[in-house]
């Protein structure tokens, strides 16, 4: 009983502060729904993310981005394949192809 009571400060003041920090928590909470922040988990995710058209048209615009970004990329890696063979091709040099160019057509 003589332990239990030197202990009791200790729990009391463990105690005062578990309750002030739940406080702060729904403070803080209620303080981000009073401002339209939304909620988030432990993760950081929001628990409910806000849908509204203005979301959804920003979707579509950013994935019509996307694939046009995708299909630029694509035509730029086919066009840099082509000057990598034309460079590392050994039966053609650069220079050779170049003094192609400037001699006279028959």
């Amino acid at each position: 009983m003589d332990k239990l009571f030197m202990l009791e400060p200790y729990l009391r003041a463990g105690f005062i502060l578990g309750v002030l920090g739940i406080g702060a928590w729904v403070f803080t909470t209620w303080l981000r729904i009073k401002h339209g922040y939304p909620l988030e988990n432990g993760w950081g995710q929001a628990v409910y993310p806000k849908a509204t058209n203005e979301t959804a048209e920003r979707m579509k615009l950013l994935t019509s981005e996307n694939a046009q970004l995708r299909a630029e990329l694509g035509s730029i890696k086919d066009r840099l394949a082509t000057v990598e063979r034309i460079v590392t091709d050994r039966g053609y040099t650069l220079d050779h192809e170049i003094e192609k160019l400037r001699s006279p057509t028959n």
